[in-house]
């Protein structure tokens, strides 16, 4: 039967009827195969689009990482990528705003922009992170203005709780925009606090019972200001560098619209923490690090029950490993009053972004056209430490490159007899560890270069002082007899307290690692060099940022060794030079 079966149908469809002989079996079915299983029918997709040039960037065509021709930064790619139409978009929408009278501040808020903020500035306008900020955060919408009945149908679906991402590039204004809302916000909402208002009541009745003596044994003992040891709005930073530059701009509004802002940072003593914190007066606002503040809390549970405003500055780092517990403790204390919450980087990262999405999916992101992108106004030059003179001695390639820096002001060691003072250069040097930084200093100090080393083994109250200058607008100048004292002071502190053959007087070298990379208003910085090349672009945003802010002109200087990655530098430069955001 079966034999017949196979004479009836013919020998191909009894082969047919067999077991495909290439058909893979089991997990290691497939190792021997000579034959391909390709389905000859299968459509092909179509071909890639050829890379994007700069003019179809510049006109807004989206661009996907597909077609970006920078391949060494996209096998290390580590930012979240914002399209070309996206940024053309915000660019336009923000085109008409030209001056902060276009916000709906109070009129105390704009009186200290202008008078105290901006002081001295010649045609103040707001910049594009302001400009996107503050209706955002306000609630203000620009253009078209809302009837009754629309406000109302808005005001009933707004959320309970408003949550923003302001991502901006480095020095492009990011503290004021969020400091004028929330202290806008503050001043409006400070009429309408009953607990305030019954307290005031009972404040002045005591007064008069008392005809004129001092109530404050009466406010220690029985009647504490409602926002004492309770603030109303909190900002966290990572240090107390930049707890002080915050708390700068903050007093300078709160002095005019008559609200108390205070820092809490390890530069303080733990007695003035104590009376910022527990003041008769109450206290509106606090610019803190977060591990101070959650040992605060953990201490006094109550200490964040009113906070009704919560920014987390430099969100990157606060929401990293080393700080991400405290801020987290300080969320969830703060979350129950919490009416708005602002997250601000200089960067928008990968893994922030998946946090983001996990914890606050409905989070509103504000970003600037030119995120991560370092502005065309730096300039970056290349060394190339592997060749002549200085045959990978990056130590060597680094002290040639301060000297060159500093001799383009002219040295005063040259012309000791001139009475004319000459200005100091402040520039940073970047390393990528720790260890290195101590080394290098010690080294530009036996060349006759002023450098100190900053880590985070550094004191902090050491840290602020070697920031200062560097921090400060006002320019330094240096006589013969500055001169003379600072070749004596680099002499004392040289190795085996040798003075060097040669100094260079008018120059000032701080050698960090991130430590100062992040957030910290180096407007005195014009040069940054980098010893080490960084791992990632976000630290080469974040470094480059040190230079060339509020508008200035800057220029970077990479060192590349042989065991270095050209080919991501070189892409960098290019993508700094086409105007191009890094990836």
């Amino acid at each position: 039967m079966v034999l017949s079966d196979t004479v009836a149908r013919g020998p191909r469809a009894a082969a047919a009827s067999k077991k495909p002989r290439n058909r893979p079996e089991g997990p290691w079915g497939s190792t021997n195969r000579t034959v391909a299983n390709i389905d000859p029918n299968r459509r092909r997709p179509p071909p890639k689009p050829a890379s994007y040039t700069s003019k179809d960037r510049s006109r807004g065509k989206d661009e996907s990482l597909d077609d970006d021709p920078r391949k060494a930064l996209k096998m290390q790619r580590t930012l979240v990528t914002i399209p070309y139409r996206e940024r053309t978009l915000v660019k336009s929408r923000i085109s008409d705003i030209e001056s902060f009278d276009q916000f709906d501040l109070l009129p105390t808020i704009k009186e200290a922009v202008y008078n105290e903020v901006l002081k001295g500035m010649v045609d103040v306008k707001p910049t594009p992170v302001q400009r996107l900020a503050i209706p955002a955060l306000l609630g203000q919408r620009l253009g078209r203005t809302l009837t009754p009945a629309e406000a109302a149908r808005r005001a009933a679906n707004e959320p309970d709780r408003k949550e923003f991402l302001l991502a901006a590039e480095t020095g492009s204004g990011k503290t004021l925009a969020y400091l004028l809302p929330i202290m806008n916000a503050l001043k409006a909402a400070e009429a309408e606090d009953e607990a305030v208002r019954a307290y005031n009541e009972r404040l002045a009745a005591e007064k008069e019972r008392r005809g004129g003596a001092p109530v404050t044994e009466w406010i220690d003992r029985w009647e504490p200001h409602p926002n004492t040891a309770r603030p109303r709005a909190v900002i966290l930073v990572p240090t107390a560098e930049l707890v002080d530059q915050v708390l700068a701009v903050a007093k300078k509004i709160s002095h005019v619209v008559k609200l108390k802002a205070r820092g809490v940072s390890a530069n303080l003593k733990p007695a003035k923490i104590q009376s910022n914190m527990y003041s008769h007066g109450g206290i509106d606002l606090v610019v803190a690090t977060p591990h101070l503040l959650a040992a605060m809390a953990q201490q006094d549970g109550n200490i964040l029950s009113r906070v009704q405003q919560l920014v987390v500055d430099e969100a990157d780092s606060l929401f990293d490993r080393s700080f991400a517990p405290e801020t987290s403790k300080i969320l969830d204390r703060a979350m129950p009053s919490l009416r708005q919450l602002i997250l601000c980087s200089a960067t928008i990262p990968r893994r922030l972004d998946n946090y983001l999405a996990t914890h606050f999916p409905s989070i509103v992101r504000i970003t600037t056209p030119n995120l991560h992108a370092i502005p065309r106004r730096v300039q970056l030059g290349v060394i190339d430490v592997s060749k002549d003179p200085y045959r990978n001695n990056k130590l060597l390639a680094c002290a040639d490159a301060i000297w060159t820096i500093g001799r383009d002001t002219g040295s005063l060691a040259e012309n000791s007899g001139a009475q004319a003072a000459a200005d100091v250069r402040r520039i940073m040097v970047f390393v990528n560890e720790r260890e290195t930084t101590q080394q290098v200093a010690d080294y530009l100090v036996s060349k006759g270069i002023d450098a100190v080393a900053l880590h985070r083994d550094t004191p902090e109250h050491r840290q602020s002082e070697m920031l200062a200058s560097f921090t400060s607008n006002e320019p330094v100048k240096m006589t013969p007899e500055d001169v003379e004292r600072a070749s004596q002071q680099l002499a004392a502190k040289a190795p085996g307290g040798v003075a060097p053959r040669r100094f260079l007087p008018n120059t000032k070298v701080i050698v960090a690692t991130d430590l100062a990379s992040r957030g910290i208003d180096t407007l005195a910085v014009r040069h940054v060099v980098l010893f080490d090349v960084p791992h990632t672009t976000i630290d080469f945003i974040h470094r480059l940022g040190r230079a060339g802010r509020m508008g200035r002109r800057g220029r970077g200087i990479v060192l590349v060794g042989k065991n270095d990655r050209r080919d991501v530098v070189a892409e960098v430069k290019e993508s700094m030079y086409m105007g191009q955001a890094l990836i």
